[in-house]
């Protein structure tokens, strides 16, 4: 079960880089918000593994402690990011289209 979530912490670690990248090369503030709220619900995804993998391993207490507020922590990014990317959407949709009619 933890070789999943591992997996699951590598790809939302590499779409954060990504998306992070993306969003410094984006000229357009719609499109560039609309890009951050990907890089937002990447890195929930990749706190919310990371605490279902320290909860997938029964060690400590502290280990509980800490895997709980990160899977937390992380849901409440993805809702909250996901939230975020339904507002912009609309945005730079119309912001594409602008620009795609004035080139």
């Amino acid at each position: 079960m933890t070789q999943i979530f591992t997996i699951i912490l590598v790809i939302a670690l590499a779409m954060y880089v990504f998306y992070k990248i993306k969003t410094f090369r984006s000229k357009a503030p719609a499109a560039k918000k609309w890009i951050q709220t990907k890089a937002n619900i990447s890195i929930g995804l990749f706190m919310a593994a990371f605490g279902a993998i320290l909860l997938g391993t029964n060690r400590d207490t502290i280990d509980i402690i800490i895997g709980s507020v990160f899977l937390v922590l992380g849901a409440a990014n993805i809702v909250l990011g996901y939230r975020a990317y339904r507002i912009y959407l609309p945005y730079a949709i119309k912001e594409a289209e602008e620009q795609r009619v004035n080139t």
